[in-house]
């Protein structure tokens, strides 16, 4: 993993490279370096080891997740905000196994951050009700219920809202 600077300069003098290659009559090669700085630019914006670690939450492997997660040493340097952001989220689900103190710090963070996706937050805002529930903060976890009930349009998360709503009408 290259950090976030280092991506955009290789993408620049790839592009360089690029124009070269044009100047000397060579259309097909500089087409095909373009498409190279177009992965350097694209992995600007979207992290590799954080794709990977979402294909690893998809195969519900959470240690594999928090492996790579693992490997980005200093999140705030190696990844733009948003990026940062959904590094959070996937830690809060990661770590939500087993303390969930220090899962909500990580939802909370990410909503802070920022996640692109309404769903994404709808997800985080029902993990952090859940997380208020469970210390018995009724108040709490009834705003962050309706908050994500609002954010959920696609009636992704129904189900899951339905079930934390049951259980909280048992406290």
């Amino acid at each position: 993993m290259f950090n976030k600077y280092i991506k955009l300069v290789i993408a620049v003098l790839i592009t360089v490279w690029a124009v070269f290659e044009f100047s000397k009559g060579h259309i097909m090669n500089g087409i095909s370096i373009l498409l190279l700085a177009g992965v350097f630019v694209f992995f600007y914006f979207k992290n590799e080891i954080l794709l990977l670690a979402f294909l690893k939450l998809r195969k519900q492997d959470m240690e594999g997740t928090a492996r790579l997660l693992d490997r980005i040493k200093n999140p705030s340097g190696a990844l733009i905000k948003k990026q940062e952001g959904y590094y959070n989220f996937l830690r809060g689900i990661t770590v939500s196994q087993t303390n969930l103190t220090q899962a909500g710090r990580f939802f909370k963070k990410a909503l802070d951050l920022g996640l692109s996706m309404d769903h994404d937050k709808a997800m985080a805002k029902l993990q952090l009700a859940g997380i208020a529930m469970t210390k018995r903060r009724k108040r709490e976890a009834t705003m962050l219920i309706a908050e994500a009930k609002k954010l959920d349009k696609h009636g992704m998360l129904t189900e899951q809202i339905r079930m934390v709503k049951q259980q909280m009408k048992k406290i």
